[in-house]
């Protein structure tokens, strides 16, 4: 499947940690991809939603190195990007969290990502985790299963 094609019904896409992190990155093999969504962002075609558990995940490696930079170009990315909506986990993704947590099976950082993505009324969740497909709430996108 095509990314360009499968964005073109999705108006809210909540970014996972693995896009974010290959875009700032700029890793080789999924650039082309992460690209596109990120293109999208930039001429408003697009909003990303992401939470504070995609930054929490993007600053470790950050933190590990001591790249002080680099944390807040994750910052900037996932807090105030192009067309970006940052949303806070509040009662109501906690309390959905551990519904799909207990449905699902899920590690609570997947539970709280879904649970922020379902309440902010995303249409798509982008990740590179293909085990997250067997939610059935929102589509799930995986990043090695699209092509550029």
């Amino acid at each position: 499947m095509i990314i360009a094609e499968r964005l073109q019904s999705v108006r809210r896409l909540f970014l996972d940690r693995a896009p974010v992190i290959y875009y700032v990155e700029e890793n080789t093999r999924y650039l082309p991809l992460v690209e596109t969504v990120f293109d999208r962002l930039d001429t408003n075609a697009l909003t990303a939603v992401t939470s504070p558990v995609t930054l929490a995940e993007c600053l470790v490696a950050p933190y590990r190195s001591n790249e002080t930079e680099l944390r807040q170009v994750f910052a900037d990315v996932i807090v105030s990007g192009s067309n970006t909506e940052f949303v806070p986990i509040d009662r109501t993704i906690a309390d959905k969290a551990g519904e799909l947590r207990a449905r699902h099976n899920l590690t609570l950082t997947d539970a709280f990502q879904i649970a922020t993505a379902l309440n902010a009324g995303c249409d798509a969740f982008l990740t590179n985790d293909i085990s997250l497909k067997r939610i059935t709430d929102l589509e799930i996108l995986v990043l090695e299963e699209l092509e550029s």
